[in-house]
């Protein structure tokens, strides 16, 4: 083998093990981080800090996504939606890959409990046994309020960044842990109302497929509308001031708007849209959080 086969066969191994992380929901995951850790600093909290709490952050819900994969792996072939995972592709050994999850996990704790502190460390493999064994194992193909339940795990982050900064995990981070509860379910169903022929096709029980789009759409709005009130209530809680405020009535007026057009319209065109919709208010609504907290001091 020449040196640039060996090259390019290092290098699409090494993207298979990333891919066994799932990068972009760790993005999503991580965006909610730094901004829970202005907010409990009341302004820029130290770069090292945040550098450090985001290292053991990634490996810990690379660890949760890579042991995901490795249990769901039979499920996974069987959906359009997962079908090129490394996995599926035989491009990373089932061995392999539990090792290698295993191996971000213990990484995260050791990493986090040496350079922020024990409790963000002991929340971080908390969040990957939720995950794994809750979620994963225990209610995702036997329950269609698995992802109501099993979505705390991905609350998590906010309590890590949380603790990172001040050591506990005081009312205003249970509160951002609430508003991000919320969020997850009319986040999630909203793909799976998108991807229901393939959840059925695989045996999951997720609610569209259970329970129908029509009713799907209303527990969508329901829980909508919770998430609206609970980042309210981080209003008062929080010490935020008008630009939080603001945010979290615009913003939250655009999820409920986008959540009663698929009511009344159940095509997978508004799903998807309430779906991209929700990934933007996540990040634009914790952004706000972030700037009011270094304006308001």
């Amino acid at each position: 083998m020449t040196a640039v086969a060996a090259g390019g066969a290092a290098l699409h191994r090494v993207r298979a093990y990333v891919g066994l992380t799932k990068p972009r929901i760790i993005e999503l995951l991580l965006v909610t981080t730094v901004p829970t850790m202005v907010i409990a600093q009341r302004g820029l909290p130290p770069l090292w800090l945040v550098c450090a709490t985001l290292l053991g952050g990634t490996l810990a819900a690379g660890s949760a996504n890579t042991l995901n994969s490795w249990f769901e792996r039979d499920i996974d072939g069987l959906m359009g939606r997962t079908a090129r995972r490394p996995l599926v592709r035989h491009t990373v050994t089932p061995r392999n890959a539990l090792i290698f999850g295993i191996v971000l996990g213990v990484l995260a704790f050791g990493w986090l409990a040496a350079t922020v502190n024990l409790l963000s460390a002991a929340l971080a493999v908390a969040a990957i046994l939720f995950y794994v064994l809750v979620y994963t194992i225990g209610l995702k193909r036997r329950t269609v309020q698995s992802i109501v339940i099993g979505g705390a795990a991905g609350c998590v982050p906010v309590l890590v960044g949380w603790s990172a900064v001040t050591g506990e995990v005081g009312l205003p981070a249970w509160v951002l842990f609430a508003i991000v509860f919320a969020w997850t379910p009319p986040h999630f169903w909203a793909l799976a109302v998108c991807y229901r022929e393939d959840y059925a096709r695989a045996g999951v029980p997720m609610l569209p497929v259970v329970r129908g789009v029509a009713e799907t759409s209303r527990q969508i709005l329901l829980y909508s509308i919770l998430l609206v009130a609970v980042t309210l209530l981080f209003g008062p809680v929080g010490g935020m001031g008008a630009i939080y405020l603001t945010a979290a009535l615009l913003l939250g007026g655009g999820f409920i708007a986008h959540a009663v057009r698929l009511v009344r319209d159940h095509s997978d065109r508004v799903a998807m849209q309430l779906f991209r919709y929700s990934i933007t208010y996540l990040g634009l609504l914790f952004a706000a959080m972030a700037v009011d907290a270094v304006v308001n001091g």
